[in-house]
C-alpha cells in the first residue's frame, strides 16, 4: 500500500501530462486562414479560370429574372427602365420578328429549287433542312417584340424608315446580285451576295433602320456585323435532323459554290413574324410593308403626260371637226331651203317620240 500523500501527488502530475498532451493537440488542429493571395493562387489553378464569366454562366441572368419577377408579384414594385437586372431580362429574349427583303425574281428562285434538289438526290435527310422558296429572302434587322403595343411601335419605325431610305437612295435602285455558296458552321447553307456599291448601299440602310428603331424603343440588330446572305437550308429547321447530321458536307453542292443565281431589285421591306402562321403562298406573316420608288398619285410619271396630252388633243381635234361638218350642214340646207332643225327642235322631237312609244 501507497501513502496517501504520495498517491495524491502521482494523480495530480498525470492529470497535467494529460492536460498538457491535449493542450499540444489543440494547438496543431489550429492553422491560420488561407491568405487572399493563397486564395488567387488556388483559383488560378481551376479550369474555368481564364473563361468569360458572362458567358459560362448566362443563366445566371435568367434566375435573376425570375428573382425579380417573384419580387414584383410578392411587393407590387416596378422594375426601373433602366436598371441593369432590367437590362439583362431584354438581353434573354430570343427574337420573334424581323425586317426582311423578299426574293420575287423566278431566276433566283428556281436556281435555288435545283440547288436543293441536287442536295436531296444525294442525301435525302436534308430534305427536312431546306428552306421552301415562296419564303426566300434576305434578313435586314431582328427584334423582340412582346406584344401588340411593340408591334404597332415597329410598324410606324418601318413606315418612318420608308422616307430615310428613299432620301438615302434619291431614285437610284439597289440591284442585289447573287452569286455563290457558302455555310455557317457547315449548319447553314446560304447563297451570296456580290459584294459591291449596291451591298454597301444596303448595308448603309440596315444602319439607318435600326437606328430608327432603336430611337422608338425597339431594341433591333444584332451585336455582329451586318452579313446579308440568301438562306436555303439549316439544320435548325428539324430537331429530329440535328440528331441524325451534327454537319452538312460541303462536297454536296460542289458543282454550284460559283453558280450565279440571278438579281433581285429592292423594293420591298417587310416586318415579318417567325411564330405565326405563314401566308398560303409560304411567306412569312407581315404586320407591315413598305413598298420604296412609289410615286404619289398627284405625280404621274412622264409616260403618263405624254398619254393624256395625246388624249386631249385628239378630243379637241374630233369636237372642231365635228363642229365644224354641223356648220357646213347647215349652210347648205339654207341654201336649198330646206328647214334647219336646230338642236333644241330635234332634241324636243326625239322625247314626244319617246313618250309615245312608252305609252
Amino acid at each position: 500500500m501507497y501513502p496517501s500523500g504520495l498517491y495524491g501527488l502521482e494523480n495530480v502530475q498525470e492529470k497535467k501530462k494529460i492536460f498538457a498532451e491535449i493542450k499540444k493537440a489543440t494547438q496543431q488542429r489550429k492553422k491560420p486562414c488561407p491568405s487572399a493571395e493563397s486564395v488567387d493562387s488556388l483559383m488560378a489553378e481551376m479550369p474555368f479560370a481564364n473563361t468569360d464569366i458572362e458567358d459560362e454562366f448566362a443563366l445566371h441572368a435568367t434566375s435573376e429574372v425570375n428573382k425579380e419577377k417573384k419580387r414584383k408579384r410578392t411587393t407590387g414594385k416596378e422594375i426601373p427602365e433602366g436598371s441593369e437586372r432590367n437590362k439583362k431580362k431584354k438581353k434573354q429574349y430570343q427574337p420573334n420578328y424581323f425586317v426582311s427583303i423578299p426574293i420575287t425574281n423566278p431566276e433566283i428562285t428556281d436556281g435555288i429549287r435545283a440547288i436543293q434538289d441536287a442536295i436531296i438526290q444525294k442525301d435525302h435527310r436534308l430534305s427536312k433542312a431546306m428552306v421552301r422558296c415562296a419564303s426566300l429572302h434576305v434578313t435586314m434587322l431582328v427584334m423582340h417584340l412582346s406584344g401588340e403595343e411593340e408591334i404597332g411601335i415597329a410598324v410606324d419605325a418601318l413606315s418612318d424608315s420608308k422616307d430615310f431610305v428613299e432620301d438615302l437612295l434619291k431614285g437610284k435602285t439597289v440591284d442585289l446580285s447573287f452569286q455563290g455558296i457558302d455555310h455557317f458552321k457547315n449548319e447553314v447553307g446560304f447563297v451570296k451576295l456580290t459584294e459591291n456599291d449596291h451591298t454597301a448601299v444596303l448595308t448603309e440602310i440596315a444602319e439607318t433602320m435600326k437606328k430608327i428603331f432603336q430611337e422608338k424603343g425597339i431594341l433591333a440588330g444584332e451585336g455582329r456585323a451586318f452579313k446579308p446572305h440568301l438562306t436555303f437550308m439549316k439544320l435548325s429547321k428539324s430537331t429530329q435532323l440535328r440528331k441524325e447530321v451534327k454537319k452538312i458536307d460541303s462536297s454536296l453542292y460542289d458543282d454550284f459554290k460559283n453558280k450565279y443565281f440571278g438579281d433581285e431589285v429592292l423594293h420591298r421591306l417587310d416586318l415579318c413574324s417567325m411564330l405565326k402562321k405563314k401566308q398560303p403562298n409560304g411567306y412569312y406573316y407581315c404586320e407591315s410593308s413598305v413598298f420604296l420608288g412609289e410615286k404619289h398619285a398627284a405625280e404621274p410619271d412622264d409616260a403618263e403626260l405624254v398619254s393624256l396630252s395625246k388624249r386631249l388633243v385628239e378630243n379637241a381635234v374630233l369636237k372642231a371637226v365635228q363642229q365644224y361638218l354641223e356648220e357646213t350642214q347647215n349652210k347648205t340646207r339654207q341654201t336649198d331651203g330646206s328647214p334647219v332643225k336646230t338642236e333644241e327642235a330635234a332634241s324636243g322631237t326625239k322625247n314626244e317620240s319617246d313618250n309615245d312609244s312608252s305609252k
